[in-house]
């Protein structure tokens, strides 16, 4: 019983886990399985969109999570956490990090660690997610619930540990999605009181603005782990397999021009030519407008036309 109650603490507290998984060397490949069990449960939970019903507002609030979660993986998380391609303040670091902690991607110091340590190992040995090391659906999806993987590698992003509240964070990821259910059932619940005639309910929020936008949202964002390593374009001679994918930069934001970051990762532009569609750097154009950002940086004309692949 006991064992069993640590077990569903750890689900809520990381630290738990981070002290039993520091003392052991697990194999690479090892799934910690109670942990993948809320995973499949959020895939399992889109039946419930068959029950709850449809309502404009649900497409509408399914729409604005998608977008403004995504924003935070792809302009924070990713370009901001990982890459340092701006600077912002203390309380916009937070906020951000709080609503990128709510895609259920764990927190913002163990996101960076681990894609810091991709880009120095990309498609190699050490490369965690590699598809090209690995396979397909490692990389897309087996990774990240493995033992090894578990634990924030702190050596990586030593600058940001220096925060309690991203430390915080990190410690207990998974109550910021379970406060954002509660906030979207909330909400639901209002309107349907306040506006019986919109026919829409807490749970209904819930499917659609938390269960389905994650979903579709996880496996958007993974699709640059995976397939942004195998199709697309090549445009720079990079030591991996990064491509440049269309498809995938509109999905993601302006993510799929994988081979342009790997070229130069030190840009908060990852579209380096005008019709390269970017909607992450349009965005924090608007914050940085606003002096929310500043200071982004962005790719040399020299940078973006060196090492380019010269064509037979």
């Amino acid at each position: 019983m006991k064992k069993l109650l640590m077990q569903i603490l750890g689900w809520f507290d990381n630290k738990v886990k981070e002290n039993e998984y520091q003392a052991k060397n697990f194999p690479a490949k090892e799934i910690d399985w109670p942990r993948v069990i809320p995973y499949l449960g959020l895939h399992l939970g889109l039946i419930s969109l068959f029950y709850v019903g449809y309502s404009h507002i649900a497409l509408a609030v399914f729409l604005f999570m998608y977008v403004s979660r995504m924003f935070a993986i792809t302009g924070f998380y990713h370009r901001y956490f990982s890459h340092k391609t701006f600077k912002t303040s203390r309380l916009m670091q937070f906020f951000f990090a709080l609503v990128g902690a709510s895609a259920v991607q764990r927190g913002p110091l163990w996101w960076a660690s681990h894609h810091r340590r991709h880009h120095v190992h990309s498609d190699s040995d050490e490369d965690q997610h590699s598809p090209k090391v690995h396979s397909f659906f490692w990389s897309h999806t087996g990774w990240f619930l493995t033992k090894a993987n578990f634990l924030t590698e702190t050596r990586w992003v030593k600058e940001l540990s220096r925060f309690p509240e991203l430390r915080l964070i990190d410690r207990f990821d998974s109550l910021i999605p379970i406060l954002t259910c509660v906030m979207l059932y909330g909400l639901g619940e209002s309107l349907a009181y306040v506006y019986p005639a919109t026919e829409v309910t807490g749970w209904q929020l819930v499917a659609w603005g938390f269960v389905f936008s994650t979903v579709i949202l996880y496996h958007s964002t993974f699709l640059i782990n995976s397939a942004s390593h195998l199709w697309g374009k090549k445009r720079y001679q990079t030591q991996d397999g990064s491509k440049n994918n269309f498809f995938l930069a509109l999905l993601t934001f302006g993510e799929g021009w994988h081979n342009n970051h790997h070229h130069y990762p030190g840009s908060a532009k990852q579209g380096f030519y005008w019709w390269e569609i970017d909607i992450t750097y349009y965005l924090l154009r608007i914050l940085s407008l606003f002096g929310i950002i500043w200071d982004l940086k962005t790719v040399s004309s020299n940078v973006r036309e060196s090492n380019k692949i010269k064509l037979k």
